[in-house]
């Protein structure tokens, strides 16, 4: 238990910081810090750290351009809504749990691939098209 503690603290504030190398850190992990932020504040204030550090990440990496809020925050709320039900207290058993949230692809599911990649919602967070 304290090698994952610890492996999960680094992480996390590698993330916080900018310092994780964008071509090393792939969608597991940020669910994984997403998990981790979730655990220790309110979705609102988790939202606003995770996004802030993904701003840092992608400027650090010379493309600022890459960041997605769409995504972001609708990730974030599927990790929040999952952990909220599950009452997890580790990310092992979280992500063994809920194998759908590993898949990058499963916002596809309430969001056509055009929408999802449109410029507007890139830049600010987008609902999912209506049921027709």
């Amino acid at each position: 238990m304290y090698l994952y503690t610890y492996m999960h603290t680094v992480k996390l504030s590698a993330f916080l910081h900018g310092e994780v190398d964008n071509r090393n850190f792939h969608h597991a992990d940020h669910v994984c810090v997403g998990f981790e932020l979730l655990r220790h504040h309110n979705f609102p204030d988790a939202l606003a750290v995770y996004s802030a550090a993904l701003h840092r990440i992608a400027t650090r990496a010379g493309h600022p351009e890459a960041y997605h809020e769409t995504i972001t925050v609708a990730f974030l709320s599927l990790i929040s809504e999952h952990q909220a039900v599950g009452q997890y207290a580790d990310f092992e058993t979280f992500a063994r749990d809920n194998p759908a949230l590993m898949d990058k692809s499963l916002l596809e599911r309430w969001y056509p691939r055009e929408r999802l990649v449109s410029d507007i919602a890139r830049r600010t967070f987008v609902m999912p098209e209506a049921a027709r």
